[in-house]
C-alpha cells in the first residue's frame, strides 16, 4: 500500500475529502517522524510500536577493490510489530 491509497483509504472510510484525508496522514507520520527525531518510542495499541536502535561502528568492505571501510555508528528506526499485527498475518 502507498501513501496515496492510504489516503484514499482515510477519505473513503471517514467520509473526508482526499485532501483532509492528505492532511491526517501527513500529520501522523509527521508526528511519529519527529517523535523518533527527539528518542522518544512510538507506540501504537494494536499495531506495533516504532523505535530507535543503535548500531555500532563496524570494519566494513568495498566490493569494487575489496579494501577495508570504517563504517561509523549510527541510529536507525525499527518497527517492532504488535501481538494483533502478528496473528493477523501468520493466518
Amino acid at each position: 500500500m502507498t501513501k496515496a491509497e492510504l489516503v484514499e483509504e482515510v477519505a473513503n472510510e471517514s467520509e473526508l475529502t482526499k485532501k483532509d484525508a492528505e492532511v491526517i496522514v501527513q500529520t501522523v507520520l509527521d508526528s511519529i517522524t519527529e517523535s523518533l527525531q527527539r528518542g522518544e518510542k512510538v507506540e501504537l495499541r494494536g499495531f506495533g510500536s516504532f523505535r530507535i536502535r543503535n548500531r555500532s561502528s563496524r570494519q566494513g568492505r568495498n566490493p569494487k577493490t575489496g579494501s577495508g571501510v570504517s563504517v561509523p555508528a549510527k541510529k536507525v528506526p525499527y518497527f517492532k510489530p504488535g501481538k494483533e499485527i502478528k496473528d493477523l498475518v501468520n493466518q
